[in-house]
Formats: C-alpha cells, structure tokens, sequence
C-alpha cells in the first residue's frame, strides 16, 4: 500500500500524524482503478490491522453496518452524479463486531469529460459524541433509574394520544400506579432497597403490558401506564394483572423478600379529559379514593355532570392561584400562639393568604381545597416554607410555624426539598415548627412518621393539630414524638360549662403528658374558655381572644417582643 507521501494533495507526514492524533484519517479512492489509498495512522484509528483497510468501493461497504449502507450509497451517489458537497455519518463495524461512528466528509474531482476521477475523503471517528449525545437523549427523555420515560415525556405522550384518539374516534386510557409506602422502605432499608423495589415494579408492569403501551416514571414512586386505545374494560383488566402481578410473589432484595403493595386509580381518554394534565388529576383523584379504601385496589374514575361543572371551576381557581404565585400575590397572615400566664406571643402561626388582582383579600377556604384536589397543594407549602424561612433569617428572634399538607407529609421527594429548603437555612431550625393534622397523620401513619422524624433531625420541632378530631393512640403518638399538640376547637368552645368538653380536654392532656408533649389550646375566643385552659394546665393558647391572624406581621412593629418557647429534650 502506498505512504501518505503518494496522496497528490498531501503536505507531508506531519499533517497526516497531527489528523490521527485529533481522530482524524484521510484517504483518496482513484474511482476509475477503483483503488483507495491511506493517510499514516488510519488502521489503528479505524481499530484495523494494516491488511484490513478497505483497498475498494466494496471493500469499503463491507465495513459499514447494514442499515447505514443505503443513506452512504444515496449520499455518494448523489456526489458522484452532481459533486455537491458531501456529509455522511454511519457505523463502521470493528474486528470484535462493535462498530464505531464515523463522520465523513469529501469532494470528488472530475476529468476533462465530466466523469469522477477522484474522491478525497476525511473521515473522523465520533463514537465518544455519539454516546454523550444518546446519554443526553436519555436524560431529557427517560428516567435514570428505570430506563423508562420520565414524567415530561410521559405527559407528551398522553398529549399524543388524546390527539389520536380524536383524529380515529377511538379510546384510550390512563393507568397511575402507586408504590405503598415507599417512604416506610427507604427509612428502614435504605435508598437501595427502595430503587430495587422500584426497578422490579416496573419490570412487573412492563410484563403486564400490550404492544403499543407507554409506561413511564409519574413520580419518585409512581409510574404512569398509557394504553392507546383501551376501553374500560380492557383498564380494569390491565389494572387486575398488575395488582396480581405483585401480590403473587415477594420481591427479593439484599434484605431479604419484601412484600410490597400497589393502589391503582384509572381514567379513560378523551371521556375524562381534554389533556395530558387533565387526565393525570382524574387518574390522581381515583388513586386518592383508592388509598382512602385501603389501598391494594384499583379504583377508576367516574365523571359526572355536576363534578365536571365543579371540576371547571376548580381548574379556573387554580389558575388563579399559580398566577397569584407568581405575581407574589400569595403572603401569609400570622395568628400568635401566647404564654397562657403572661399573655406573650411564644409562636406564630402562618396561615396563607391570597390577594386577588384587585388587592382584595380571598379567604384561605375558598382556594387551599380547591388547591389539594388539583395536587397543587406540594407547590403551595413549599411556597410557605419558602417565605417563613427568608423572614425567620431577616428577624432573628421569631419563632415560626407552618402548616404541612397530607399530600406533602407522604411524598417522599416533597420531603426531599423540604428538607433541602431548612438544610440551606439550618440556623433557623430550631425556631421553625411544623404543622401536620391528626387526621392526615392518621392516613398514613408510616409516611407521617418518617416525615416527622427526618425534620426533628434537623432541629425542627413537629406540632400535631386539631388533637382530637381523629383517632390516635397513645403508641401512635409516642411513634410521630411530636413536641406539641393543639387541642381541637371544638372541644375548647364553651370548656367552662360543658362537662363532656372538660372530661375530653382532661383525657388529651393527660395522653400528651404520657410522652412529655408542650399543649396548645385553639381556637380560645373568650376570658372563660382561656381560664378553664389554664386551670387545667394548658401552657399555650390560640385564638381570636389573643389575636386574629393578621397580614401585618408584629415583629415589624417596634414594642413586640418574643420569647424563646420551651424545647423538648
């Protein structure tokens, strides 16, 4: 085979060795003798030994993997015909059979009668980009842990198919599929334990599934299952084989068999919804049903007409509040919490509060439900958390509570940036307390419990409200180690006189001071209510008696004082 110094256009070994070294190699094809000659280095770039390099056109096809042939036979055709610039990537197959990208570029020249005489081509081996640019595909497209697709492009493809489905009349349906208590298995297993329950489960539903059926990651332990073209029937169906799917055996992992368990909630397309976000809410309120009848089930939407009615008006409600987010028309009131011997404000409740474009004030009941159906709720106390901690860190002698939603205190990536937003403001933890209600804590006492203790890892304290109005027990309490319990309103209301409300109130108090638990009293309106409290030991109180909760924050007002309130050890 001829040297690089035989090549008519080349300047020599240097440039031949300094193109190697940048993954670049040349070569000229004398197209009438059919022969190919080589820049120095070309084998070893193309991982070939000497006598391997292609010495012909055929040669030179051999070494191309299959299904790149025709686009390099279209695109040298084309320059051969014509001698418009040529541009081609396709693979080139290795001795071991990997095959590596190759980027070739060239130009032909032609003889005196127009006919190609020869071509001048630079290949340069770009398997390195090729690779980052699939990684970034993947990343944009899938998730990284499961391999299929992520929550944007899981809403794409409903978007996708609801189009479809309009344009062929047909159905389809959408399937959220639920990992109970993942949470639970994260903080008694570790984060392994829990991606091996997570990878096994969608390796599970992916068995469960038809040609054309789209899964993807929904959330840190949800997948969301597209099936073009279902009817009802055909989802309940799908849902049953996933249910038996994991209930049939255990899942093996490093700690041994787990047994794990799905809550299913299902809509259909275009009946339910008119897109992509609209069919995922109707999925995530079946799932919401579901969970509230004991999980391990499937539960499927059902629309109606006075549900769409109000289903519309809640769309338009919430709306209004992203835009009122945005805007910075979402601030908080504040309603002290005060010593019940002195009267001093130890805490401060916030409490949300929107303002409409007009400046009017919007009560907190007219959006915060309208809000937890939608599953905005996560972005709201976020918000909140967000606004106490730059206020917490400006006034340094506040003591700061905040109210966490159920939807927040089960969600094990809300938990996540909770977590994140007190760790970036840690010198503020210790003033900082967190508001879970009874019921919600009752819902999902494991999920609850762990939410709670990640935050008292931190130094928050956790408050636990409206006590009473469920039914929690002693062990329950003890397990959640909440610092502060606030008695329900309704057994404060008219304390003084109703000796029901008296046996109540003294039954609660004696359960906090079995696990060492400062009491709130709220919802205290009047002198008599307060003394009764007090009479009974009650240390903190709440209530329009001691203040409405107000925009104006106190701290801003030159005579407030605070006063540091009481740590449980």
């Amino acid at each position: 085979m001829k040297t690089a110094d035989t090549f008519p256009t080349m300047n020599g070994e240097l440039l031949w060795r300094t193109l190697a070294a940048t993954g670049g190699i040349a070569y000229s094809w004398d197209v009438k003798s059919d022969r190919m000659e080589w820049s120095i280095g070309a084998s070893a770039t193309l991982g070939l030994n000497e006598n391997e390099l292609p010495r012909c056109g055929a040669d030179l096809k051999t070494l191309i993997a299959p299904d790149d042939q025709p686009a390099h036979a279209i695109a040298m055709s084309q320059l051969l015909d014509s001698g418009a610039a040529y541009n081609c990537e396709f693979k080139w197959r290795r001795p071991d059979g990997s095959y590596d990208w190759i980027d070739e570029q060239g130009s032909i020249d032609f003889d005196a009668q127009g006919n190609p005489e020869r071509f001048h081509g630079l290949m340069r081996v770009i398997t390195a980009w090729k690779n980052r640019e699939r990684e970034l595909e993947r990343m944009a497209y899938f998730d990284e842990l499961t391999g299929h697709l992520n929550r944007a492009r899981l809403q794409e493809a409903l978007d996708e198919t609801l189009v479809n489905c309009r344009n062929t009349a047909t159905s389809a349906a959408y399937l959220l599929i639920n990992i109970d208590r993942l949470g639970m298995m994260n903080n008694d297993y570790g984060f392994d334990i829990a991606d091996c329950v997570i990878m096994e489960i969608g390796k599970r539903v992916e068995d469960c599934t038809r040609v054309g059926d789209i899964i993807g990651r929904a959330g840190s332990n949800q997948f969301g299952l597209v099936l073009p073209g279902a009817t009802d029937v055909e989802l309940r169906k799908a849902a049953d084989q996933i249910l038996t799917a994991v209930r049939s055996r255990e899942i093996a992992t490093e700690a041994g068999p787990l047994a794990v368990s799905l809550t299913l909630g299902g809509a259909l397309m275009p009946k339910d919804a008119a897109n992509a976000r609209e069919v995922m809410g109707r999925a995530e309120e079946a799932l919401s049903k579901a969970k509230l009848q004991g999980r391990d089930r499937f539960v499927m939407h059902r629309p109606s007409a006075n549900r769409t009615a109000v289903r519309r008006k809640s769309l338009a409600t919430g709306d209004a509040v992203m835009r009122a987010m945005k805007d910075g028309r979402l601030t908080f009131a504040v309603q002290p919490i005060v010593d019940s011997t002195t009267g001093e404000a130890q805490l401060y409740e916030c409490l949300l509060r929107m303002l409409n474009e007009n400046g009017e004030l919007i009560p907190a009941g007219l959006f915060i439900p309208v809000v937890e159906k939608l599953g905005l709720i996560r972005r709201l106390d976020k918000y909140t958390l967000e606004m106490a901690l730059l206020e917490m860190e400006q006034v340094k002698d506040i003591n700061l509570a905040v109210n966490v939603s159920g939807m927040s205190a089960t969600d094990p990536s809300t938990l996540d940036h909770l977590l994140s937003l007190v760790h970036i403001h840690s010198g503020v933890a210790d003033r900082l307390v967190f508001e879970i209600t009874e019921t919600v804590a009752m819902m999902d006492f494991e999920e609850t419990a762990r939410f709670a203790n990640k935050l008292r890892d931190l130094g928050c304290r956790i408050a636990l409200d409206d006590f009473g109005a469920g039914y929690t027990s002693y062990r329950h309490l003890k397990a959640l180690a909440v610092d502060i319990v606030k008695i329900d309103g309704q057994f404060v209301k008219n304390l003084h006189e109703n000796k029901e409300n008296q046996l109540f109130v003294q039954t609660l108090l004696d359960l906090a001071d079995g696990f060492n638990a400062e009491v709130v009293g709220e919802c205290v309106e009047t002198e008599e209510e307060a003394q009764a409290l007090r009479d009974r030991g009650v240390k903190y109180l709440q209530g329009y008696h001691f203040g409405a909760p107000v925009l104006d924050h106190p701290w801003d007002m030159p005579a407030m004082r605070m006063l540091p309130m009481e740590q449980n050890s």
